[in-house]
């Protein structure tokens, strides 16, 4: 099964991108890079660039029906670049129509928000974005994990084993 992890162009922390990337491949699915913009992608670890990976394919041109789940990682500017940009918000308002499970960590769910994909749901974050979830109708904790139906979050890195686990766990029912 393909999995999208919906990105832009930089800010992405890497951490959130390359493990939940490595977890679906070793549970045998495809992990497929989605972006507003073709070619390459700037990630961090924090405020220091790290490595650059290759757009599969833009979310324009991405079919939301062919994946079977939606994975968006943190960083602050790829989670305030994403709620900007119309085809990512459209990508995610049409992957939220299909009910398949969405993973979300840290500052990646700003562009649920934006897509609003979030009003009556129960959710976790970085902190900072507790306002914004709670102003978009969510209930916001500050737990490790939260799956609430489809949707499974997380607040950071040290998360990130859990968060993996969950993500894997819904790609197996």
């Amino acid at each position: 099964m393909d999995v999208a992890f919906l990105v832009s162009k930089e800010g992405i922390e890497q951490a959130e991108l390359t493990e939940p990337w490595k977890a679906v491949e070793h549970a045998g699915h495809n992990p497929r890079l989605v972006s507003p913009e073709p070619g390459k992608v700037q990630a961090f670890n924090h405020l220091d660039p790290a490595d650059t990976f290759t757009v599969d394919v833009t979310a324009a041109d991405a079919r939301p029906g062919d994946f079977a789940a939606l994975v968006l990682p943190g960083g602050v500017a790829n989670g305030d670049l994403l709620r900007s940009l119309p085809d990512a918000v459209e990508f995610v308002r049409e992957f939220v129509a299909l009910g398949r499970p969405i993973a979300v960590i840290c500052h990646g769910g700003w562009v649920l928000i934006e897509a609003d994909a979030v009003r009556g749901k129960r959710l976790t974050s970085w902190p900072s974005l507790r306002t914004d979830y709670r102003n978009a109708g969510a209930t916001w904790a500050d737990e490790p994990l939260i799956v609430d139906g489809n949707l499974i979050s997380s607040r950071k890195p040290d998360d990130l084993p859990e968060f993996n686990r969950a993500l894997i766990a819904a790609l197996d029912r």
